[in-house]
């Protein structure tokens, strides 16, 4: 047998078993043994009877004094008892509605029982539907597996031991065996022996660092292939700084923070080697200022800019504040996006193609085929997250040998930075400009509608504009208030006399672009919106935000909403409106109320919910992480990520014999991603 054998073919199995694994996504051998137990029962550790403690999970072995005996209960149901003894006292067992005990537990005979312990009303020992078996050479660690309705924890645990010996040990590695030995792994065969059925908790150790080390590297050099390759990429050395010329036009301090990634982006350019730069930046912090600075330092050294959005309204807004920074500099700056006619289209790809232009703000448009420049130097990136690999390669494609430079208002813990931009430098900017408002933030529950909309009123009255922002577009769940139907209630209640205008994901990408400049330009006073109110964009006289049903969304997604807010002059208030008493709820809401730091909020929500869907959806792309833990396994992250380099140093296209077996779990993984 081989790893990409079809399931149903392994002994046991069959059609109907393989439909309900593959609905646990295992549909070949390979998948069955990378199905690793979200957790472990300890049938090794006998507890006496006498010493046992209560409302502990634990085994106890015991001889059953008689078979089980049926009661019936008054409303129906069936019980059925026995007692066993171990010598050093008695227990009892109850077992409810399983009338196929009576013939599973044979007087006299030892077995092994798995539960918890707790006095019954008369005060003896009782463990109520543990599960069990024969006690003849059980004694053991027990894999736990997620499972479905129709198959269980037991049914998966038996495949995969048939698997196993199936497999006889003969499992192509595909870590390299120097690098096996060099860091005293265990072969993969032995690895996955000791994951599912460990003799100690050394093994599970053992098994885990191995795997997780596997796992991130197939990851890390997968990603670096992705990006280019590992080693320094030349780039067009830019042979003066022109920071400070650039500072000195600003009518503004610029941060401390942004000079730091200025410098460092500068210093990348003028070494020789190709920039590679992901900027983080929380809300506000001023990425744009930082990005002008480049592109000033890239057209004094002759060179074209590109910068790309993801959206058009985002593109213009773009277009707009770099045009006022740059005003006066003599820098010819055009816009392509789908929205520009054809005869302007033509006209600004003509410019581009004949050097005119220095700087070109746009969307995709910026990589249809016909676009070209004369001398494409600096690339940068806004929302990175937002863009596929092929898009981001597409636009340096045009260039020879550019720089690249990353914007993200997204903050991002470190190490879910080196997984997703894991070839790129990182600079921060971990403080506000002077003169940003912080944003109030306060959590009430749905008692305080009334008052939180007659607030929301007299903002509007004031001149002011308001969000709210809803989970859902349409009726789906009881419990959750639509954007359509709330728009529609405030729109012929609360909100009659005002301008109300409403945007989600279902609208197509010309109204949600006509909603946004409406919003953008003062028309619409109140936007009733779900999550897709636009990342970035800047409207500095909305100063009121409020998140229903707030427990339905992430800390870093509710930390982006309330970033919508607070970017002008005027006092800003967030306010979450949620019923949810769930301990990670009232975490999640203390939190933010506590703190405007993206980064520590991105920390904790990493913390709360793991990686898994930190953008609050799978817009990056990657693939899922089968048993690394990014929170937990930095340390094994950094390692998988330099051996990547060094692996592909040496051998690039992966083509060495040796490298096989890493190339084809590449392939594999990306191509599931």
């Amino acid at each position: 047998m081989e790893m990409n054998t079809d399931i149903k073919y392994l002994k046991g199995v069959g059609e109907s078993r393989a439909a309900s694994l593959k609905k646990l996504g295992i549909g070949t051998l390979g998948a069955l043994l990378r199905f690793y137990p979200r957790a472990y029962e300890d049938w090794n550790s006998i507890v006496s009877i006498s010493d046992v403690p209560l409302n502990e999970t634990l085994c106890i072995k015991g001889t059953v004094l008689h078979k089980p005996s049926a009661f019936k209960t008054r409303n129906g149901a069936m019980l059925y008892k026995t007692t066993v003894s171990d010598g050093t006292g008695l227990m009892n067992l109850t077992f409810f509605n399983n009338k196929y005990v009576v013939n599973q537990l044979s007087e006299n005979e030892d077995y092994l029982f798995f539960g918890k312990v707790a006095l019954n009303m008369y005060g003896a020992k009782e463990m109520a539907s543990p599960r069990f078996e024969k006690a003849q050479g059980k004694e053991r660690i027990r894999p736990v597996y997620r499972c479905t309705q129709s198959l269980n924890s037991k049914a998966i645990e038996k495949f995969v031991s048939t698997a196993l010996d199936a497999f006889a040990g003969d499992i192509p590695d595909p870590i390299p065996g120097a690098l096996i030995k060099k860091y005293r792994l265990p072969v993969l065969a032995e690895a996955l022996r000791m994951i599912h059925f460990p003799a100690d908790e050394s093994e599970i150790a053992a098994a885990r660092r191995r795997l997780v080390f596997e796992e991130l590297l197939v990851l890390e050099t997968g990603l670096l292939r992705l990006r280019g390759g590992a080693g320094i990429q030349r780039g067009r050395k830019f042979k003066a700084d022109y920071s400070g010329e650039f500072w000195a036009l600003l009518p503004f301090e610029p941060t401390p923070a942004q000079r730091r990634a200025v410098e460092q982006a500068v210093a990348d350019m003028s070494s020789g080697k190709r920039m590679s730069r992901l900027l983080q930046g929380d809300v506000g912090s001023g990425k744009t200022a930082v990005a002008a600075a480049l592109i000033y330092n890239a057209a004094k050294n002759s060179v074209q800019s590109a910068l790309m959005a993801p959206t058009e309204v985002l593109a213009e807004q773009h277009y707009r504040t770099l045009t006022k920074m740059l005003g006066g500099t003599g820098l010819s700056i055009s816009l392509l996006t789908g929205s520009v006619s054809a005869s302007a289209k033509r006209d600004i790809k003509q410019r581009l193609a004949d050097g005119e232009t220095d700087l070109v703000i746009g969307t995709h448009a910026l990589i249809q085929k016909d676009v070209e420049f004369s001398r494409l130097g600096l690339v940068i990136t806004d929302e990175q997250h937002r863009f596929g690999v092929a898009q981001r390669n597409a636009l340096r494609d045009k260039g020879e040998e550019p720089h690249v430079f990353v914007m993200s208002a997204t903050p991002i813990p470190r190490t879910l930075a080196m997984i997703i931009y894991g070839d790129l430098d990182i600079s921060v900017l971990d403080e506000l400009p002077p003169g940003r408002q912080p944003i109030e933030t306060y959590k009430v529950d749905s008692a305080y509608r009334d008052r939180i909309l007659k607030f929301t009123q007299k903002a509007l009255d004031e001149g002011r504009q308001a969000y709210i922002i809803c989970p859902l577009v349409e009726e789906g769940e009881s419990d959750l208030i639509p954007a359509t139907e709330y728009e529609r209630h405030l729109a012929s209640t609360y909100f009659k006399n005002y301008r109300v205008g409403l945007l989600h994901g279902q609208m197509k990408p010309a109204e949600k672009d006509a909603v946004m400049r409406s919003f953008s330009s003062g028309e619409t006073q109140l936007l009733v919106s779900t999550v897709v109110v636009e990342v970035g964009v800047d409207v500095p006289n909305a100063t009121v935000m409020i998140i229903e049903n707030a427990e339905r969304f992430g800390l870093s997604q509710l930390h982006q909403l309330r970033g919508r807010i607070g970017r002008g002059e005027h006092k800003s208030t967030c306010i979450l409106v949620s019923d949810a008493q769930n301990a990670e709820a009232v975490e999640r809401f203390k939190v933010l109320c506590e703190t405007s730091d993206g980064f520590k909020i991105a920390d904790k929500d990493l913390e709360l919910r793991g990686p898994g869907d930190f953008f609050g959806s799978r817009q990056h792309g990657l693939p899922d992480l089968k048993i690394a833990d990014v929170v937990t396994d930095t340390r094994v992250l950094y390692e998988a990520q330099r051996v990547a380099s060094e692996i592909l140093a040496v051998d690039p296209e992966l083509s060495l014999p040796e490298n096989a077996g890493l190339a084809g779990e590449i392939s594999s993984l990306f191509s599931r991603a």
